[in-house]
Formats: structure tokens, sequence, C-alpha cells
């Protein structure tokens, strides 16, 4: 479980910025804020350690009277997106509740990070877009089996379709989770983190970016640039 500092935030879509030696850097362009802390989790309490990230306001006529206690308990305004990240103990010190979290503080261009979010749903497909088959062949002889899967099992051993065989169904709609990109911009001012590449999820999905758990390490045990 990936337990280092991260954000929520709204996926606004994809730009391209330029270095100082004319390279292109392709881009996604994350709304990350501003992040307000709603909560905490202690191990006292609750058996492990988080923070609760709210997101965007949310109109009080549009929460129900669970959450706006909650809200007002805490003394913050109701927030549209609301979501707990496990954290350590040191991180969770640094914050407390109604604290908003600037994003400076947490990634500088350069770092390596973990971007998760929802992919977009592409319905019921078939075995060739799903699961990249190739399909048989369009000539000697071959009738309405263009796109078709092939076999699914055997005759009389073991006589059944086995587990886990990839056929047509559901696609997209899942949370996929991206490894070791780059942020190639951090803007404080506007709340924006541009990181190298792209994001699981359409525009305006919320998606989860967090200090990479598996980051390449150079020699030395230092994270690369």
């Amino acid at each position: 479980m990936n337990k280092k500092p991260g954000i929520i935030g709204r996926k606004i879509g994809c730009t391209q910025l330029f270095t100082a030696d004319g390279t292109v850097q392709r881009v996604t362009v994350v709304q990350a804020g501003p992040l307000t802390v709603v909560g905490k989790r202690t191990v006292e309490r609750d058996g492990y350690v988080a923070v609760v990230l709210g997101f965007e306001e949310r109109k009080e006529k549009h929460t129900n009277k669970p959450l706006a206690g909650q809200f007002k308990k805490a003394g913050i305004s109701p927030k549209r997106i609301v979501k707990e990240l496990r954290c350590d103990e040191a991180f969770s010190a640094q914050y407390e509740v109604g604290a908003v979290i600037s994003l400076d503080t947490l990634f500088k261009a350069g770092d390596t990070v973990d971007a998760q979010g929802r992919t977009r749903g592409r319905g019921f497909t078939g075995v060739m877009r799903r699961w990249n088959f190739a399909g048989f062949p369009r000539t000697h002889g071959t009738h309405e089996y263009q796109r078709h899967g092939g076999s699914i099992g055997t005759n009389m051993t073991p006589g059944r379709t086995l587990p886990n065989i990839k056929m047509a169904g559901q696609y997209g709609d899942e949370t996929v989770s991206i490894l070791n990109l780059t942020v190639a911009r951090v803007d404080a001012v506007q709340n924006l983190l541009m990181i190298e590449g792209g994001i699981p999820g359409a525009k305006n999905t919320v998606v989860t970016v967090r200090h990479a758990v598996k980051a390449r390490l150079a020699k030395g045990g230092v994270p690369r640039a």
C-alpha cells in the first residue's frame, strides 16, 4: 500500500510545455486544490493513520444532514469530493483539521509520482478490442469468424471452460494506476500540477497523485531525477 504523501485533483486536460532548450514536454494538467484537511484517522481511535482531504465547495442544500454535521463539527464548509489517503504519522502530524495543503510543499519539478484514475468506459466489446486478439484470416475459406476468439476449452479433459479465459465483455470503467511518472511543473498559485505523459480517465475525472512507491533508484539509493 502506498502511504507516501499525495493529493486528489481533477484531470482537466493535456497540453505541452517547452523547456529552456526547446524540448517539447507532453503533460497532463491536474487541478489539485485548494485542498483542505477535513479529517484525520489515528491508530488509537481507528487502528490506522490517514488524512481525509476535501476538494471543491459543495452547496449546503445539496449536503445531507449526517455529512453536514461532520463538516460543521470540524468547522469546515462542505466539500464535493472527499477522499481518505493512508499516510505515516509524521505526515499526518504536519496538518490539523481545517488546514489547506499547498502543492509546492508536496511536489517539485522532477519528482517521480504514481497517478491513479478511473478509465473511460467502453461498454461491451469483443476480444480484438478488449484483449488485442489478432482475429482469424480474412481469406482461404474463413466465414463469419474474422473477429472471433477461437477455442475456449477442450473436449474430454477437463471437458469444461477453464477460469480466466479471455472473452468478450465489459471493457474500461476500472481503476488503473500509472507508475513512475515525472512532475514537469508545479503551479502553487493556480493549484495546477503538470505531469509528463498520460493519466487514466477522461477530462474532469477525479484522480489521485502520490509520490512513487516503486521509484527507480540511482546508485547510492537516491531517487532518479
